[in-house]
């Protein structure tokens, strides 16, 4: 079967909430009206036994019947019976009175012969124990076939009001919901060509607009997504393009005539470089998609910061000496990571520092311990960054240095975005600053257990 609309369910969901206040409401008026009525009879009642009871004071008086008959011929609906204390019927003023009638004191309802009463049973002297007994029987039948009516009303009521409030409910409904089919358009024409449409905040209901707020960011970072898919696609058909198109004009060549077999292996050494370099960049690509998915699981094991940025740069000290470029370190903290991965990671940034510092420049690493975890700085003196440029240095195969050598067999472009997905996979953050001369990378990291 087929499931419900949105529209349909709330239309009956108004139409069983209004049913319900209907029928308690109706319910609530007929009880209402009942006890009402049950009251009134009580008071006509209490009002006819005491004209019953002065009627009645000497029944051996001569007068008395007339009395009576004359008390009971004000009220048409009224009917007594007056039993003695044996419970032997002394009088009935109508011969249709039911045979058997309550005997419990106060007042009842009776139902005979289709005809309904309200009964009120009292003793003719209330200070006598053998007193004979008054029952006096009203007839309430119209009573009784208003409240019938009335409860037919009701029912009614409670139909025409259900089916009226589930078609008002259903226009309502698919009034209010327009939004809703919008935002499904809108979700019906996005495609991997066409992710520029946006919903119209400003118009979308309250319950709606957080919604559509986070829908339009969902499509911006899907259209941020493609491009950068986009344009990563391209990077590698670009970075690819030249090492492929070099090893096979090296090798055409090589193959066009009988050579020596020191050409041939000075061939075979070229092309090795060639596909190392490739080997590599594939290896990094890799590694930055194990990232992407979370599969990057550092080791935990205790760390001295200063001691691992001393080998680095150690390492990277002939470099600097070439380079003509001074290191230094300052501070020190103890973390729990995964030395070769954090390793890479600095390795990328003091090799990033040393390529853009100027000769007689500095490159500067500095460990500060934070209450909650430490930070980490690589910087180095030189020509800043433009600030427009810093939010895409993370990005793959992307170089701020606009003078781009393609097919460069160095530098693919993959260092930061490796760096950024190390510190990130133990919990840090990385980014970008420049002032006054200098660059600076900082890297805040939780300190660990």
């Amino acid at each position: 079967m087929r499931r419900l609309s949105l529209s349909s369910r709330l239309a009956l969901l108004f139409a069983a909430c209004t049913a319900v206040v209907s029928l308690f409401a109706g319910v609530l008026f007929s009880r209402a009206s009942e006890a009402h009525f049950v009251e009134l009879d009580q008071q006509l009642l209490d009002g006819k036994l005491i004209g019953l009871r002065r009627a009645l004071q000497d029944l051996q008086s001569s007068d008395s019947e007339v009395k009576l008959a004359d008390e009971l011929s004000r009220q048409a609906d009224l009917s007594l019976r007056i039993t003695g204390s044996d419970g032997q019927r002394w009088y009935d003023s109508s011969p249709r009175l039911p045979a058997r009638l309550p005997q419990t004191p106060g007042l009842s309802t009776l139902t005979d012969a289709g005809t309904d009463y309200r009964v009120l049973n009292a003793p003719l002297f209330p200070e006598r124990p053998d007193s004979p007994q008054l029952t006096l029987l009203l007839d309430i039948t119209h009573h009784q076939h208003f409240l019938q009516r009335m409860q037919h009303l009701i029912w009614l009521t409670v139909g025409l009001s259900a089916l009226a409030t589930a078609l008002l409910g259903a226009w309502a409904a698919r009034s209010g919901l327009r939004p809703l089919r919008r935002m499904s358009e809108v979700a019906r024409g996005v495609s991997a060509q066409s992710l520029n449409a946006r919903l119209p905040e400003t118009d979308m209901p309250s319950e709606l607009a957080e919604m559509a707020h986070h829908f339009n960011a969902m499509l911006g970072r899907l259209d941020d997504s493609f491009q950068r898919l986009s344009a990563f696609s391209a990077d590698i058909a670009h970075e690819l393009r030249t090492p492929l198109s070099n090893l096979l004009t090296h090798t055409q060549v090589t193959l066009t005539r009988p050579r020596p077999i020191e050409d041939y292996r000075e061939a075979l050494h070229s092309n090795l470089e060639e596909l190392q370099w490739m080997a590599q960049l594939v290896n990094d690509m890799l590694y930055l998609a194990k990232a992407d998915h979370g599969l990057l699981m550092p080791r935990r094991e205790p760390l001295d910061l200063a001691e691992e940025v001393d080998v680095l740069l150690e390492f990277f000290a002939p470099l600097a000496e070439d380079a003509r470029v001074r290191l230094s370190r300052d501070g020190s903290a103890r973390m729990d990571g995964d030395r070769s991965m954090l390793r890479r990671a600095l390795s990328n940034l003091l090799d990033n520092a040393l390529r853009f510092a100027p000769a007689e420049g500095e490159v500067r690493v500095r460990i500060v311990e934070q209450p909650d975890g430490l930070r980490l700085t690589v910087e180095n003196s030189g020509e800043g960054i433009d600030e427009a440029l810093l939010p895409r240095l993370f990005d793959r195969f992307y170089r701020a240095d606009p003078a781009r050598h393609e097919g460069s067999n160095e530098h693919a472009g993959l260092g930061l975005a490796i760096t950024r997905s190390i510190i990130r996979a133990h919990g840090g953050q990385i980014r970008c600053e420049t002032d006054r001369g200098w660059t600076r990378f900082v890297i805040e990291l939780p300190r660990g257990d």
